[in-house]
């Protein structure tokens, strides 16, 4: 790691782009020459369309991408050629699945209403400061595990429950960041010791495991033929019985399937609520376009009540889908992608790169359109009811020390009183004395 990277690493995402604006879109990052360090980054459109698209087979994500990331095991994020393939093809094949679609709307729908709504009710009645950025995480994280997981953990109720899992996200994702600032023999040694953002990470795997394998053994049980399985929506049944047999590096199946669920609830709980806090800040600074939105949302969904939008109503709020976009695009959930070219090549800018050197840059997202769908969903209902106003003080927000750019201090807002879920008193009390601790009849 370089001296100024050591002093910008508080600000590393920030401190990478200045560099990029400074160097044109690629440059070279020098490391120590004992530590195997240096890097080339690039931001550039076209060497990006050649390293993703153009000469792809060339650059797979490599071997130290595994070893940075082996937390991740087998899943996804770190699959290459013929696993990868196995990987998006049953991804795919999930995302097709002709109850998918029903399952998801149901959960988005069931958890709006009886997790986001009665719980945003209360912090906006009682002026409240709140952090948005741990409502959608928890949002997100409820949504996926009912999703692949068929189970609800709950995290997003009026206690804001302590789950060891929905936490080790954060944790992992910070931990896995301060692998690639330090040198290997270093991040090692923590391991090993289980010290400093090591322990952390080691933690996190620990909580993984406990959780995803309890819910493994659960479905486990419970599947007893295939044609209960094609009976039931139960997109965990499709798992195990699609990676039947699949070991890979991993000592067995249910190694191999925990793996490949802990990169989809990744990607699941992750990736959209970063996209949606990093909206939020910047709805709130631009009132206008807050207006405009809040007006197409009313058009389209319509009514003095907030309902569930169809995919058509969906579609038609081209506006708040804009919005969305720009978001993602000034901060991109996962902004970096490594590669590590199998052969020599010469990047359109010039730049010749050998092998296993590293490269950044996005990557397209196979669950792009579920995230999309949630997201306006999530922002429809919130908006509709809610204007989000960032907490005096809160107004400059900086990227977390994370892989995810993640807020750092979270999103701390204030909901104003607009149009609220429920007018009913006396369903407001009770939704008090729960928050309280009550128990109400």
């Amino acid at each position: 790691m370089t001296p100024d990277l050591i002093l910008n690493a508080y600000r590393v995402h920030d401190f990478v782009t200045d560099l990029l604006k400074l160097s044109h879109g690629t440059f070279m990052l020098k490391g120590p020459w004992f530590t195997n360090m240096d890097m080339l980054l690039t931001s550039d459109p076209a060497n990006v369309h050649h390293i993703l698209s153009k000469n792809f087979p060339n650059y797979p994500k490599g071997p130290e991408f595994r070893k940075i990331f082996d937390i991740l095991g087998d899943g996804i994020f770190n699959a290459d050629h013929d696993l990868w393939e196995i990987h998006r093809k049953t991804s795919m094949s999930l995302l097709k699945h002709p109850d998918f679609n029903s399952h998801l709307e149901e959960n988005i729908k069931n958890k709006i209403e009886k997790g986001l709504l009665p719980l945003l009710e209360i912090v906006s009645n009682n002026q409240q400061e709140t952090d948005m950025q741990e409502i959608f995480q928890r949002f997100t994280f409820d949504t996926i595990c009912l999703l692949l997981l068929n189970y609800d953990p709950e995290t997003l109720s009026l206690h804001l429950p302590y789950n060891a899992c929905e936490k080790a996200f954060t944790e992992a994702e910070e931990a896995i960041l301060w692998r690639h600032l330090l040198p290997e023999n270093v991040w090692k040694l923590q391991h090993r010791f289980n010290i400093g953002k090591e322990k952390k990470l080691i933690e996190a795997s620990k909580a993984f495991d406990e959780f995803i394998y309890k819910c493994l053994s659960r479905e486990e049980n419970e599947l007893t033929d295939v044609e209960r399985v094609e009976k039931e929506v139960g997109l965990l049944k499709y798992l195990i019985t699609s990676f039947q047999g699949q070991t890979r590096t991993s000592t067995n199946t249910r190694t191999f399937l925990k793996d490949t669920i802990l990169n989809l609830m990744i990607a699941g709980r992750d990736t959209t609520s970063t996209g949606l806090s990093w909206f939020f800040y910047l709805l709130a600074q631009n009132p206008i376009t807050e207006s405009k939105i809040r007006e197409e949302i009313e058009k389209q969904v319509g009514g003095s009540k907030w309902k569930y939008p169809s995919e058509k109503e969906l579609d038609g709020l081209v506006y708040l889908h804009g919005g969305l976009c720009e978001a993602l695009r000034l901060y991109p959930p996962v902004a970096l992608e490594h590669k590590a070219p199998s052969k020599a090549d010469v990047l359109p800018s010039g730049h010749a790169v050998n092998e296993h050197t590293f490269h950044a840059g996005p990557r397209t997202c196979l669950g792009k359109e579920m995230g999309l769908i949630q997201m306006k969903t999530v922002a429809s209902a919130i908006i509709f009811h809610y204007r989000v106003e960032l907490v005096k003080g809160h107004e400059i927000c900086r990227p977390a020390d994370s892989i995810i750019l993640q807020m750092k201090y979270g999103l701390k807002s204030t909901e104003l009183f607009g149009n609220p879920p429920s007018a009913d008193p006396l369903k407001l009390m009770r939704i008090q004395l729960q928050l309280c601790g009550m128990l109400v009849f």
